[in-house]
Parts: structure tokens; C-alpha cells; sequence
């Protein structure tokens, strides 16, 4: 059962994070997610997903930015959000997450928003962080490819695995492709026919559900086989 945790962000302020243990044959990971600007951690996204890694043998952790801690709509300042990260997985590393013990390896991400700043946090400080998993990359506003969200993706030197939607209006594959060849280790998964949150038409000839879970074992693949194996 998700079990819920105060984490401290400042002498003042505080958020929850949820973690989702491994029922069985744990990995060893443990998959922090934050999630986007328009939904909290609560949402069926993001429950989806942190269950949906929790049963194939990661651990995973949730959590709220301030803002959305705070039954606010409009999301902090760039550097109130990636204090919130930092702060996050210190608590992991100080052992203050149930997800701590018996994790040798953390892997930093999330959906749109928090994929990004996660990014953020591991292109300026990567200790402690052995992946990033980023769920639909916010590459730049809808309709305003001319303010892109990319200067810092080069400075990311561990490895990385984008999940884009084909049809994701804030970034397209083919518009993130460039940018993988100047990363250290990336990995792109393109959800064909998906948007932002990876929904495919409905008339298509697999269902949302397939699609997600085609998704999650990519995912569990990803770490196994990339984060997993690089830990020897």
C-alpha cells in the first residue's frame, strides 16, 4: 500500500510524497516522479505510473511541489521548484523515504513540468542521481517553438530516456532529436500517435490502457537494463 511522508522544504514549509514499494523481486531503483503544472501527484497519471513501476520490482516516490501542496493553481518560481526537487531526494539519501532502504540506485524525473525540472536539478548537481526518466519533455510552449526550453539538456551527463508523444504539442520527437546527439547517454521512446500525456485516438487499434503499459515495460527495461546493469 502507497504509504504517505512529510518531507521538509524549509524551516516553514513542508510537502507529502508518496512512495509505492515494490511488492516483490525488488530492483534495487527507486523512480523519483514529480508531476506537472496543471495536476498534482495525486493524479491518475501519476498514480499509473509510480504503481505501475512499483509492480515490476521498482520502487517509486511522488510528491508535491509547494504550490500544489498548498491547493495552489499557478505553479512556484524555476528556483522554489527545484529547491522542492533537491530537497526531495536529499531526504531519500538521508534515508527519510521508506523507498531508501534497500535502493542503491535513484532515478530523478516526471511528467511535462516536473521532467523538466528534474532535468534542471541534474545538469547542475548529478551526485546521488544515476538516471532521469522524463515523461513528455516540455521542450517549449504550445505553438512557440522559438522559446525553447533546451539550453541546459547538453550539461546532463547521466543517462536519460525521453517518452514523447508523436503528436506532443509541446515538443514533437523529430524537434528532440537534434538535441539527443548532444546528450551523454540518451534514449528517446516515441508513444505513436500520442499527445502530451501519451493519449492516442480512440479509434485506434490499441487501447489507452495498452498503451500505458507498453510505455511502463519500456520504462522497466530502460532501468534494468541501462541503470541496473551500470551499477555492476
Amino acid at each position: 500500500m502507497p504509504e504517505h511522508v512529510r518531507v521538509d522544504i524549509t524551516p516553514s514549509e513542508h510537502v507529502t510524497a508518496v512512495a509505492y514499494p515494490a511488492p516483490r523481486e525488488r530492483a534495487g531503483i527507486c523512480v523519483l516522479l514529480a508531476h506537472g503544472a496543471g495536476a498534482n501527484q495525486s493524479s491518475a497519471f501519476m498514480v499509473r505510473f509510480a504503481d505501475g513501476l512499483a509492480g515490476r520490482g521498482f520502487d517509486a516516490v511522488t510528491f508535491n511541489f509547494l504550490y500544489s501542496e498548498g491547493h495552489r493553481r499557478v505553479p512556484d518560481p524555476n528556483a522554489r521548484l527545484e529547491l522542492c526537487y533537491r530537497q526531495v531526494i536529499g531526504a531519500f539519501h538521508d534515508g527519510k523515504l521508506p523507498a531508501s532502504a534497500g535502493c542503491g540506485r535513484l532515478v530523478i524525473g516526471g511528467k511535462s513540468m516536473g521532467g523538466r525540472i528534474a532535468s534542471q536539478v541534474v545538469a547542475t548537481d548529478p551526485d546521488g542521481v544515476a538516471g532521469l526518466l522524463l515523461l513528455g519533455y516540455p521542450l517549449h510552449p504550445p505553438g512557440r517553438p522559438e522559446k525553447p526550453r533546451s539550453r541546459h539538456l547538453p550539461d546532463i551527463l547521466v543517462p536519460t530516456l525521453f517518452v514523447q508523444g508523436a503528436r506532443d504539442a509541446f515538443g514533437t520527437p523529430e524537434e528532440l532529436r537534434p538535441l539527443l546527439e548532444r546528450l551523454a547517454a540518451p534514449a528517446l521512446h516515441v508513444v505513436e500517435g500520442g499527445d502530451h500525456s501519451f493519449r492516442v485516438p480512440r479509434k485506434g487499434r490499441v487501447s489507452q490502457d495498452q498503451v500505458y503499459e507498453l510505455v511502463l515495460d519500456t520504462i522497466a527495461q530502460w532501468l534494468r537494463e541501462t541503470i541496473a546493469e551500470a551499477a555492476g
